[in-house]
Formats: structure tokens, C-alpha cells, sequence
């Protein structure tokens, strides 16, 4: 599942919340306004700098997968649950986000 994420995302570094990510040596720097989704170590959702649940979330992707090239950028801590990560991945694609990414640091 992790090597299906490495070869389907592209990698954009972007400083926020304070986070440890994930190493990556094949990442590339892209620069482009994203509706930024961190998953924190302890599994909590943050939207933007705002802690959402599943329900606010949902919402919220709903009204940006309306927008022409939307995209996300998923921030997940390299403690979080794989389980979580993949949990928001799905609903992002499942409400036909156009562009998902992955953030990782550089190696």
C-alpha cells in the first residue's frame, strides 16, 4: 500500500503545523495553493490549521471536488495511523478531488 502511494502521488513539501514526516528520495517540490489535511501523530484531522471531524471534513472536500483542478495535499505525521491516512486519501477520492499529493521531506 505504501509503494502504491509513492508511485500514484506526487511529493510537495510545505511548512505548517509541526509535524514529523515521512522520508521520501524520489519527492518533488510543487508549487501551488492546496487545501492543506494533516493527520497528526495522535490521529487527529486538521483542516487547514483547524481540527476537523470525518462529518466537517466530508463537507468541505465535497465543495472543493466541485472546483475545477482542485487539490489536496495530505500531511501525515510518520506516526499516524496507516489506517487513518488512507482513510482520508478515500474520501478525497471518492468525492473526485482532481489532484491528491502526499507531503514528505526531502532525503
Amino acid at each position: 500500500l505504501l509503494i502504491f502511494f509513492m508511485l500514484t502521488s506526487s511529493f510537495i513539501m510545505q511548512p505548517g503545523i509541526k509535524i514529523n514526516l515521512p522520508r521520501a528520495t524520489t519527492s518533488e517540490v510543487i508549487n501551488y495553493e492546496n487545501i492543506e489535511i494533516i493527520v497528526s501523530g495522535e490521529n487527529i484531522i486538521y483542516l487547514n490549521g483547524k481540527i476537523v471531524n470525518a462529518r466537517e471534513l466530508k463537507a468541505i472536500l465535497l465543495k472543493t471536488s466541485k472546483i475545477k483542478d482542485s487539490s489536496v495535499l495530505i500531511k501525515a505525521d510518520k506516526s499516524a495511523s496507516l489506517g487513518r491516512i488512507v482513510e482520508v486519501w478515500d474520501m478525497c477520492r471518492d468525492l473526485g478531488v482532481a489532484q491528491i499529493n502526499i507531503a514528505t521531506n526531502q532525503q
